[in-house]
């Protein structure tokens, strides 16, 4: 008999409960297929909670989640509720709580779907951004001054640790090294501006690269990433980078994969609990209407299993994905599949 886990999962707002549905009917499948156990117990957060509790998460739940072996999540964010309750009170939340100190994002093309980039080929965009999730100008150290005044002063502060930073880059140059592909790791930051911070980074980065010479390493500014993402995105391997500028590369990263319906990410605590979602939100206008895209979600139910040492399993469900986004689908976008959010799962839980 294979391995337990129990896996917390908060189906969230909008059309979350519909792709996690489909998300825990592949795991299951692959459970099975590949003979380890998941042991599902829903939680409910998230904007139909808060309005009718006016509760976003108590510290009993939170201290409940700390005891699960991951977190499934499918969307945070209700257009009932203003923008950033949620999204602190959960997300947020969740991450710094929990530690999850890497926020980690395959960027990867599949055979099949369509890219935006003229002439480029999945064998052209397969890299992975490591960004670090716990710190930068998302720590939320700042406040206002004279607020509501002509001479209203808002300042927002980004805190970069040493621990913090290093623990991102070496975790980058460690799953660089892993990964085994073009063994580079690229540091994206803005040296010649924020000259703090990325002082900081810059010299981590070639400090901690000591200890890995079978790594090749580069420097690039985040602007320069951005057009060379568009550009050459086969230059790149593995980029890390801090909490912002890993926040806006990675939807780019989203957008030349193919769009947020495949994009999956994982909010990761190597020593502790980690999360799993889907990159492109609740998506409240689909709300119930069983025709979005549910493979972010199979495919953060892929990085999670991959996550818990289950390999075998996950790389069963990269291969029913890449034969369904090829073979089947006419299209990643919402109502344009050829067929239902349902029936897209049962394909590729049928492929297990």
């Amino acid at each position: 008999m294979g391995k337990s886990y129990r896996i917390a999962v908060i189906q969230g707002d909008g059309t979350g409960p519909e792709v996690v549905a489909e998300g825990l009917k592949v795991l299951k499948a692959a459970s099975a297929k590949f003979g380890f156990t998941l042991d599902f117990t829903h939680y409910d957060l998230g904007g139909e909670r808060y309005k009718r509790t006016g509760e976003i998460m108590s510290d009993e739940t939170l201290k409940e989640l700390r005891n699960y072996h991951a977190i499934y999540l499918g969307a945070i964010g209700h257009p009932d509720v203003k923008p950033g309750i949620l999204e602190k009170g959960i997300l947020l939340k969740l991450r710094f709580s929990l530690d999850q100190y890497i926020n980690l994002r395959p960027v990867i093309l599949y055979p099949g779907v369509d890219t935006p980039l003229k002439d480029k080929k999945p064998e052209d965009i397969n890299f992975v951004v490591v960004r670090e999730n716990s710190e930068g100008l998302y720590a939320g150290a700042g406040g206002f001054l004279k607020r509501g005044t002509p001479d209203e002063i808002a300042i927002q502060e980004s805190i970069n640790t040493r621990k913090g930073v290093e623990r991102c880059i070496r975790y980058a140059f460690d799953y660089c090294r892993t990964r085994n592909k073009a063994k580079k790791l690229t540091l994206c930051g803005k040296t010649n501006v924020l000259t703090f911070a990325f002082d900081l980074w810059e010299r981590t980065f070639y400090e901690v690269a000591g200890e890995y010479p079978d790594i090749k390493t580069d420097y690039a500014h985040v602007d320069a990433i951005c057009m060379w993402m568009v550009k050459n995105p086969e230059w790149f391997d593995v980029i890390v980078t801090d909490n912002m500028f890993g926040d806006i590369i990675t939807d780019l990263g989203a957008m030349i994969q193919g769009g947020m319906g495949i994009a999956a990410g994982g909010n990761i605590n190597p020593q502790g609990v980690s999360m799993f979602e889907p990159i492109g939100g609740s998506a409240p206008k689909y709300t119930g209407l069983n025709i979005v895209n549910p493979m972010a979600a199979i495919m953060a139910g892929q990085m999670m299993l991959e996550i818990l040492g289950e390999g075998p399993a996950a790389l069963a469900i990269e291969k029913a994905v890449m034969e369904v986004v090829e073979k089947k689908l006419k299209s990643l976008s919402a109502g344009q599949m050829g067929y239902s959010t349902s029936e897209v799962g049962d394909l590729v839980a049928g492929l297990m």
